[in-house]
Formats: structure tokens, sequence, C-alpha cells
């Protein structure tokens, strides 16, 4: 069975609302032997991103960067898995009150070293999110799962 990690850092609403939807994309039904695994970006560790086969990030959007959250995740599991995730899928949302710009271009900055490739289209949002913004979430979940079916 394959394996989805989903790592997160949810301090508001808004981001919640988002990662609820990208659980509900990645879970559904029609996805088959894929387990999906959800740890907050400040308990993810090494050993999670080495036994998963893909990956999902979310995070808000916090001075221009993304959170301290997941930069700590990304600080902790670079060099313990560079060589070995190489290639692996991924996805990832962020939310911001303003602008996501930094954040988005941190995360792709990371992840390219890192050698993953991304699955699907980012959703990135600013202010409240809305219907359409949740069901972009849900088919970012949806799609990387989808891509780790046997």
């Amino acid at each position: 069975m394959a394996t989805l990690l989903i790592v997160h850092h949810t301090p508001s609403p808004n981001v919640q609302a988002m990662f609820e939807a990208v659980v509900s994309g990645a879970t559904t039904e029609e996805i088959e032997g894929v387990d999906v695994v959800r740890r907050p970006a400040l308990a993810a560790t090494a050993s999670d991103v080495l036994e998963a086969d893909g990956y999902l990030l979310g995070t808000p959007a916090n001075l221009g960067y993304m959170s301290g959250a997941l930069k700590h995740f990304f600080d902790s599991v670079y060099y313990p898995c560079l060589d070995a995730t190489r290639g692996r899928p991924f996805g990832y949302y962020v939310h911001g009150g303003s602008d996501v710009a930094g954040t988005v271009r941190g995360i792709e900055s990371i992840t390219t070293g890192l050698g993953w490739e991304q699955a699907a289209a980012a959703v990135t949002v600013t202010g409240e999110p809305g219907k359409d913004d949740l069901e972009k979430c849900w088919e970012l979940g949806a799609t990387v799962a989808a891509g780790l079916m046997a």
C-alpha cells in the first residue's frame, strides 16, 4: 500500500478549512490502496518522510514566508531525506492575509533542492477561502493521492 504524508501547520480557521478539504479529497472512497498519514509540521520526522511515497504540504504565509513550523520540518528532514526521496510527488497549499509569493518561492526552492516532483498545481488563497478555493484543495488532495494508486 502506498503512503501519502500530509504535513501541515493549521493555526487558523482558514488554514484548517483548507486542510480538511485536502484530507477529504485524499481520502475519498475512489482512492484505493493509499494510506493517508497526517502530521503537524512540528511533529513530522525524517522517518515519516522516508516511509511515505508522496507528500502534501500546508502552511499559512507568515511575514512573507512559510510558517516557522513548516520551515522547521524542512530543516529537520532535508539532509536525512535528500537522496532517498528524489523524484517523489508532492503538492501544497498556502493561505495568506494578503500575499503568498514569498511562501510559494520558499516551498518551491526547498522542494526543488530535495528533487521532489510537483504532482498538482499549488492552491494559494488570500483572505477567507471560498467554495472554489476549498474545491481546489479537495482536488489537490485527490490528485496527489490518485497518483499514488497502484
